[in-house]
């Protein structure tokens, strides 16, 4: 049985509650990322409506004036507040998943250094949201922010004197807070795109019931419990008692309560460890999954890899030596080009394997060759009794995540993701006797390697290159989608597939039955010679 960190215990336990609750098309944790797209366009809409009818001068009377707006104002001010709590949350919630899942190294460090910028960015746009608003919240903000910027040696004078009160607040401080506030969503923009650069196809966002659903949830929220204004700011007194936002003011209690050196330090330290996390989460050498390599020898140049690579990782080139080969010779009859992975790119996912029907792609020990190799060992093991049902597991789906041989009395053959299993290994096992073969993805939703469980069903039931052989049973392939902590799923669809395959078996026995030796009518007198 394989061993799991006790935090990543504790996501597959989370993990499978919400799909019982959801579902896993629908499950909010496997959406987080692009949750954050959806709540930014919300930001996005309602601020606009929110700068109408905002004024630098009279910044809290503005804000008052939209709160008073009882059908319109009010519940869009809720709105944006809450959506940006929520994108805090969820933008959390996904740089914890890929640490937990350790996909924040190698050739993901760029999405996870952009994914913790723009979480920094977010942060910042939030916090001149709240000090524009000028309560007490606010001002309590722009004190503590002034003072930790007054340890930097850059400006001229201490931004600390702006608020103590000799002199009334200028009129350049607000229009810097709305600068910030309205410029940052371009920043944003620049580095969610860069967050996404390196991957195919990026899901920019969830699926639209959950989107839709989501938002109306917050307006639910942002109409039954209505923000209220706390006390305007007031540099001459102490600041009082007021409701603050801890998602974006839970720094204030630490901040308050030490040295601005030891602020500084302490906050360096985390972002510094956050930015390291590549560095210091990255397996060992020697544990570090080898990235795919190409034999050209088998390549047909079909493109298929190209097209079905989750990190655009494989590249098309002119076949090296084939532009001056003689023209009757094998180098030139092979295909003008052929596929080329970029090491830097390349994730380990091996889809690619799974993709090549030559079986001349993939990472060393999972092309389909070796695939092939593995089933023939796998199959050998049965000692000659071969199984009604054999699986075919994800390693990180309830029908092989714990390393386990066998499943309900089932023999399980693990694939490190749905989408590296080759079609011929189905077809391999089925004619080595097996009754049917149950593969085990995990989610679509939540594939480590994005898009393996697609491009494995698309090569099962839609003729997808590399596709399953016509001459297969469909009836004996089943495809299921599991999450780790779900195992009781997979012992249900195990049942029913077995009682299909059952069935099937009787139906065979019954109409292999020789209806030629029936018996024979009895002899009468007259044919008696």
């Amino acid at each position: 049985m394989t061993s799991r960190s006790p935090t990543r215990r504790v996501l597959t336990h989370l993990d499978a509650w919400m799909n019982r609750l959801y579902g896993w098309r629908w499950n909010p944790l496997y959406q987080s990322g692009t949750l954050v797209v959806a709540l930014l366009a919300v930001l996005l809409v309602t601020g606009i409506y929110l700068l109408l009818f905002y004024r630098l001068g009279l910044p809290y009377a503005s804000v008052v004036r939209i709160t008073d707006q009882v059908w319109v104002g009010r519940w869009i001010r809720g709105l944006h507040r809450f959506a940006s709590d929520a994108a805090v949350v969820a933008a959390a919630i996904h740089a914890l998943r890929l640490l937990i899942q350790k996909r924040s190294w190698g050739p993901r460090t760029l999405a996870w250094v952009a994914g913790l910028i723009l979480l920094f960015l977010i942060f910042v746009c939030g916090w001149t949201g709240y000090v524009m608003v000028w309560d007490i919240q606010g001002e309590v903000l722009a004190r503590e922010g002034a003072r930790l910027l007054d340890a930097i040696p850059i400006f001229s004078e201490p931004i600390s004197r702006t608020f103590v009160g000799e002199r009334p607040i200028p009129g350049a401080f607000f229009f810097l807070n709305l600068f910030v506030h309205v410029a940052l969503p371009i920043g944003l923009g620049v580095l969610l795109w860069i967050h996404v650069s390196r991957v195919a196809r990026p899901a920019l966002l969830p699926p639209r019931g959950l989107m839709w659903g989501a938002i109306g949830l917050l307006f639910l929220i942002s109409v039954v419990w209505p923000i209220g204004m706390s006390p305007p700011a007031d540099l001459f007194r102490t600041p009082g008692r007021a409701e603050f936002d801890w998602f974006y003011a839970f720094w204030l209690p630490v901040v308050k309560a030490v040295p601005v050196w030891a602020a500084w330090a302490g906050g360096g330290a985390v972002s510094l460890a956050l930015l390291l996390t590549p560095i210091w989460s990255r397996p060992r050498a020697t544990a570090r999954p080898a990235p795919s390599f190409v034999d050209a020898q088998l390549c047909t140049g079909c493109e298929q890899c190209y097209q079905d690579c989750p990190y655009e990782a494989i590249s098309m080139i002119a076949r090296p030596g084939r532009a001056g080969a003689a023209p009757e010779s094998d180098l030139a009859a092979k295909s003008e080009f052929v596929a080329h992975v970029d090491p830097s790119l390349c994730v380990s996912c091996g889809i690619c394997a799974g993709s090549c029907a030559p079986m001349g792609v993939g990472p060393p020990g999972r092309t389909g060759r070796d695939q092939l190799s593995g089933a023939r060992a796998f199959a050998a093991e049965w000692n000659g009794k071969a199984p009604a049902v054999v699986i075919a597991g994800c390693t990180r789906s309830a029908g092989a995540a714990h390393g386990r041989p066998m499943f309900d009395g089932v023999p399980v053959l693990p694939v490190n993701c749905a989408g590296n299993l080759h079609t011929s290994v189905i077809e391999y096992l089925l004619r080595s006797g097996a009754g049917g073969v149950l593969v085990v993805s995990c989610p679509p939703r939540d594939c480590w390697n994005r898009e393996g469980p697609k491009w494995l069903e698309q090569r099962m039931h839609h003729d997808r290159e590399a596709e399953l052989q016509e001459r297969v049973d469909r009836r004996r392939v089943r495809l299921v989608h599991v999450a780790e902590g779900q195992p009781e799923l997979v012992a249900s669809a195990l049942a029913q597939f077995r009682s299909e395959i059952e069935a099937l078996e009787r139906a065979a026995a019954e109409a292999a039955i020789d209806v030629m030796h029936e018996c024979e009518p009895p002899v009468t007198a007259e044919e008696v010679p």
